[in-house]
């Protein structure tokens, strides 16, 4: 059976053994806990997580003290503060786990150095890269024109599993709205 990550890139690019051999020795591995950090609000971030086992969250307090969740991240997703992954800035967010989890890592200078050796790879990240910001415009698109049961049905439809795994609380705040807003979509 191909190693999780080599399926992984293997639906965007072609690689051999060696390659994926040389790829993997650019990453680390690390289990984490459920409620475990990954990356806390104000260091900074020199690793991408790519999520080969759990659930996590990535979000931030706002001055009133509530809780914004940004994303969650499942099996075969990434995650990290991109924005301090790539400027070097202290990070805005939070990003912890709602299972344990177990994840492979790759720090900047790796991830650099990769892309700098292997092309692919960098053809890889670009396409992801290119995925993400579609599912970000797409998810500010209906935070914008959808109501909330459109906004919980669209994610209901997309992600089912995350319904399983994730408390409704959660999902609230994913979505924009209160627990008992959410409630009541689902009376």
């Amino acid at each position: 059976m191909k190693h999780p990550l080599r399926q992984h890139i293997e639906e965007i690019i072609e690689i051999t053994d060696d390659e994926f051999d040389f790829i993997l020795s650019h990453f680390g591995r690390i289990n984490r806990r459920k409620h475990q950090y990954i990356i806390q609000e104000g260091e900074y971030v020199d690793k991408e997580y790519w999520i080969v086992k759990g659930c996590l969250k990535s979000y931030f307090f706002d001055d009133s003290g509530k809780e914004h969740i940004l994303q969650f991240g499942m099996e075969n997703w990434w995650i990290t503060d991109y924005e301090s992954f790539i400027k070097k800035n202290p990070s805005k967010i939070s990003i912890d786990c709602l299972e344990d989890c177990e994840l492979l890592y790759i720090t900047y200078e790796d991830r650099e150095n990769l892309t700098a050796k292997m092309h692919k790879m960098e053809r890889f990240w670009a396409k992801k890269s290119k995925l993400g910001r579609i599912a970000l415009q797409n998810r500010i698109l209906s935070l914008l024109k959808n109501s909330v049961k459109e906004r919980y049905d669209l994610l209901l439809e997309q992600y089912p599993q995350l319904f399983q795994r994730v408390p409704k609380k959660l999902i609230a705040s994913y979505l924009g709205v209160s627990r008992e807003t959410l409630s009541r979509l689902n009376s």
